[in-house]
């Protein structure tokens, strides 16, 4: 079961990695960051998709009527897609309040957004904190 740098760690190792971090959803703050960051600042990047990531998990919108769960986030993850690379958000479903995600940042022609995806929700499974 790895811990917050050791699943990053992991989440690097992914073909086309750029970046990864472990941020709380709803202070923005990055528990845990490896790699690049899209705009220089890991601190800044975690703000911006905290917001993000609180809009999909606090909205009804992104869910149909009676799919929604009794605890955690009803989304399990967001894919945005730019010109140059995918930004992946995993929740990460925790015996606390489940308010952080993995989020990590794939290069647009070497990364495996299919793979990135489904080792994410791995490591989140996995993960261990405290």
């Amino acid at each position: 079961m790895p811990g917050i740098d050791e699943c990053l760690l992991e989440a690097m190792a992914l073909p086309g990695a750029r970046g990864a971090s472990l941020v709380d959803w709803t202070s923005g703050l990055a528990l845990g960051t490896a790699g690049d960051s899209p705009v220089g600042d890991h601190e800044t990047t975690a703000a911006e998709t905290a917001e993000l990531a609180r809009s999909a998990a606090e909205f009804d919108s992104f869910v149909a009527e009676g799919d929604i769960p009794s605890d955690g986030p009803p989304v399990e993850d967001l894919i945005l897609t730019t010109r140059a690379g995918y930004h992946v958000i995993r929740f990460v479903e925790t015996t606390f309040d489940s308010s952080v995600f993995l989020h990590l940042w794939l290069d647009r022609d070497t990364g495996n957004l299919a793979l990135a995806r489904i080792r994410l929700r791995d490591l989140a499974e996995r993960l261990v904190l405290g």
